[in-house]
């Protein structure tokens, strides 16, 4: 009995600390109003405090008390792409601040020490991938993580060490989007793997728009593509031998009518999904609904 005493005593401030987390504070996710099963535009006027539109992927810093995302003038034209971001300091929300011009999808590393972009002027030969790194309380300058004579759309980072990127994988033209599949990426000494992920996860069409858990248990995916790009998002679990069953439709309030869904990102405390949605970059915003009990749900279904 003892023991058992003294064991609950030292959990005490473990579990305090849980209970105590940013996460659950009134101030996270921006402070912003929570979604449930219905997707509510996430923090527009924040985001967007003087022109253009909030778009793409998005990143919260683990501890929640940093956001970075991209704004941008419309849809097509990346020159006009900032990261910008907003840091919970001295009790509040301070920014937007702009992190830098012409790049986009800004993607945490596993340890938090990187931050992965696409964008950057290019070659028009190669695809690149970015990189900027914790430097004091900032970041240093963009520069090229990764150079590939093959197509990179969206590319993120598992706790593996595999990444995970939309590629034609070297087959045919880099420029036929039609050709790309959902791929894992292993970065080796003088060279990468880049290998599709199977033929149930993806199509005939375009398969690049993704997010994966970084236990790479699940992949959030823009499916079901239209010839211009209209999609709808779906879930696929990863079965134990490693392979990727065709996803499962995240139902009718997400996918709610033809739209653009893109930019796939749950939060780092599994609650909640954040995506970008319009049909015109004149309705084109980041939405977030509750995401960890729908997908126990379709979990459980999938069963």
């Amino acid at each position: 009995m003892k023991r058992l005493f003294f064991l609950m005593i030292a959990l005490l401030p473990l579990t305090v600390m849980a209970q105590g987390s940013f996460w659950n504070s009134k101030d996270a996710y921006l402070g912003q109003k929570r979604p449930l099963d219905t997707p509510l535009v996430f923090a527009n006027k924040m985001l967007v405090p003087d022109s253009g539109i909030a778009m793409d992927r998005s990143a919260f810093s683990k501890d929640g008390k940093e956001y970075y995302y991209c704004n941008a003038q419309n849809w097509f034209d990346a020159k006009s792409n900032k990261i910008r971001y907003f840091k919970y300091k001295a009790g509040k929300w301070q920014g937007p601040f702009i992190l830098n011009q012409g790049y986009y999808a800004p993607t945490f590393s596993t340890d938090q020490q990187t931050m992965y972009l696409a964008g950057g002027k290019g070659d028009g030969k190669h695809a690149f991938v970015y990189a900027v790194h914790r430097q004091g309380d900032g970041w240093s300058q963009p520069e090229v993580y990764l150079k590939a004579d093959y197509g990179m759309y969206d590319f993120m980072p598992a706790e593996s060490g595999t990444f995970y990127v939309g590629s034609n994988a070297r087959q045919g033209d880099k420029k036929n989007y039609q050709t790309y599949d959902f791929c894992s990426l292993k970065i080796n000494p003088g060279d990468t793997v880049v290998q599709s992920l199977g033929t149930e996860i993806n199509t005939s069409g375009f398969d690049g728009d993704f997010y994966v858990a970084p236990d790479e248990s699940y992949m959030i995916v823009s499916y079901k593509e239209k010839p211009d790009y209209e999609c709808e998002l779906g879930i696929s679990f990863r079965r134990p031998d490693g392979s990727w069953p065709a996803p499962k439709n995240l139902g009718p309030l997400i996918n709610d009518g033809n739209a653009h869904r893109w930019g796939e990102y749950v939060t780092p405390d599994g609650k909640y999904l954040i995506y970008t949605k319009g049909t015109s970059p004149k309705d084109c915003r980041l939405y977030w609904v509750r995401f960890d009990t729908l997908k126990k749900r379709l979990q459980t279904a999938a069963d």
